[in-house]
């Protein structure tokens, strides 16, 4: 027995007419009919005595019309919390962050979120590791790079542009180098990427524009520099105070150093040769119909990214 047939006999006993029915349906009165007569049918009964003037409820029609209107209302409270639900941003996000991304502004950008829609919690974990969101039950997570994975849904959030930078101290003590190739003879401190460890300093043969400028890629324009330096780490910040102290040359996100560069504290060396700029990705699971509190909080984390684009790449 299908159930919106009995949903229509519902309506037409409410409502005392086919044509009623039809048009809150958006259907046809033939349809209607038609719909009833195979309902009358199935059951075998007559449900409805009809003529030109007059439309009576039989008494299997009396019997069948109570269960057939739990039926009607039983589907429109369905319908109406899941329309809650979609509306509501409530619940939980578990979501995973990297550290740079955390510090600049996610903490406080998601925090904001939480605020701004109460009954909302989310779980933030704060590490470079590439976590695998279904093994371990994420429904969110921000990542740089390319996505490999084709189970998961990524959306660009922003560009970041990395810089090769130094502090004055360094330059005083070492000399500063005048070529990329000049870094073989210094101490470039290395950053340890989370799944691809340690790799070569990326430039361009010729000064370009920046805007340009290509993500991860390689080609006849660009080449790699294989640096060494005295110490590494897969975690960007750390990497910056050694910076600030004068202990080397790092190839690093822009946007960590951005305030350092402003302020005169560290020095920008190469900016028209550097040559990686990288995606910066919201990323989870695929589905049809990912939940709203989903998007939502995707589009605040864009917004937010959004307003100090000057971090991540120069105007």
């Amino acid at each position: 027995m299908n159930a919106n047939n009995l949903i229509l006999f519902s309506q037409i006993i409410e409502l005392g007419s086919f044509s009623k029915v039809a048009e809150l349906n958006n259907l046809t009165k033939s349809v209607v009919s038609k719909r009833i007569a195979k309902l009358e049918s199935e059951l075998g009964v007559q449900l409805l005595y009809r003529t030109t003037r007059k439309l009576t409820v039989t008494e299997a029609g009396k019997a069948l019309a109570a269960g057939a209107k739990n039926v009607q209302e039983a589907t429109a409270e369905a319908t109406r919390a899941v329309s809650g639900f979609e509306e509501n941003i409530t619940g939980l996000i578990k979501m995973s962050v990297p550290t740079i991304s955390g510090d600049l502004v996610l903490t406080t950008a998601v925090a904001e979120f939480c605020d701004r829609h109460p009954g909302l919690r989310v779980e933030m974990s704060l590490d470079n590791r590439f976590v695998d969101l279904v093994q371990d039950g994420y429904d969110l997570a921000i990542r740089t790079g390319f996505l490999e994975d084709s189970s998961l849904i990524a959306r660009h959030i922003i560009d970041s542009q990395w810089v090769v930078c130094t502090s004055q101290t360094y330059l005083d003590n070492h000399g500063e180098p005048q070529t990329p190739k000049d870094l073989v003879e210094h101490n470039c401190l290395h950053y340890l990427h989370p799944t691809r460890g340690a790799t070569g300093w990326e430039f361009r043969l010729n000064e370009g524009n920046q805007q340009n400028r290509k993500s991860e890629s390689h080609n006849a324009d660009t080449y790699s520099v294989n640096v060494n330096g005295s110490f590494s780490t897969n975690n960007a910040s750390s990497l910056r105070k050694a910076v600030l102290n004068g202990y080397g040359i790092a190839y690093i996100p822009r946007c960590l150093v951005y305030p350092d560069l402003r302020s005169g504290k560290l020095i920008e060396l190469f900016p028209a040769l550097v040559h990686k700029n990288i995606g910066v990705y919201a990323v989870y699971p695929y589905t049809k119909h990912p939940p709203l509190k989903i998007k939502r909080l995707i589009e605040f984390i864009k917004q937010e990214y959004e307003a100090i684009s000057h971090y991540f790449s120069p105007s």
